[in-house]
C-alpha cells in the first residue's frame, strides 16, 4: 500500500495537526506518527510536537484522563486493558497511572457484577466450577484484575449460583 505524502512545510503541516487534535484528544506519539505520514522530516515534527504542547491542542495528561474515562465508561474495559492501551500509545507511566485513579472505585466494581450478571446466562454450562472459570477468564479478558473481580463477585452473591 501507498502512503501519500502530500505536506512537505511546517506551516501546513502545523496547521492540519491543530486541526487533527482539535477533533479528538490525541497522544503525542499519534500526532507524531501522522506528521511523519505527511512527509515532514523529524526536526519539523518535533517542532511541531511543541508548538501543539505551547498552545495546548496538544496534551498528554488531558488525553490519558479521556482516553480511560471513554474505555471504562463506554467500553467497560477494566484497569488492566486500559493500562495496556495507554501503553502502546507511549503514554507515560506516571501519567497513567494519574489517569487510572480517576475510575471511581464503586463504579468500578458495579461495573463488574454488571458484566457477570449479563453474561451468566450466556455461558451454557451446568458445572459450577466450569461456570465460575469461564466468568473470571471472560472478565480478566475485559482487563480487570482477578482478586477484584472475586471479592466483587463473591460480595453480591453471584459466585455461588
Amino acid at each position: 500500500m501507498e502512503q501519500k505524502r502530500v505536506i512537505y512545510d511546517l506551516k501546513t503541516g502545523l496547521a492540519k495537526a491543530e486541526a487533527y487534535c482539535a477533533y479528538q484528544e490525541r497522544s503525542q506519539q499519534e500526532v507524531r506518527d501522522k506528521l511523519y505520514s505527511w512527509g515532514l522530516h523529524s526536526r519539523e515534527v518535533e517542532q511541531a510536537i511543541a508548538t501543539l504542547i505551547e498552545t495546548n491542542f496538544l496534551n498528554e495528561a488531558r488525553f490519558a484522563a479521556a482516553y480511560v474515562s471513554g474505555k471504562f465508561r463506554i467500553k467497560k474495559w477494566g484497569r488492566q486493558k486500559i493500562r495496556q492501551g495507554l501503553k502502546l500509545k507511549r503514554v507515560p507511566d506516571q501519567m497513567i497511572a494519574r489517569a487510572l485513579k480517576t475510575i471511581d472505585g464503586d463504579a468500578y466494581l458495579e461495573t463488574i457484577v454488571a458484566l457477570a450478571e449479563k453474561k451468566l446466562p450466556l455461558l451454557g454450562t451446568a458445572d459450577p466450577f466450569k461456570r465460575k472459570y469461564k466468568l473470571l477468564t471472560y472478565l480478566q479478558g475485559r482487563g480487570f484484575e482477578s482478586d477484584v473481580i472475586l471479592d466483587a463477585l463473591k460480595n453480591s452473591g453471584l459466585l455461588e449460583k
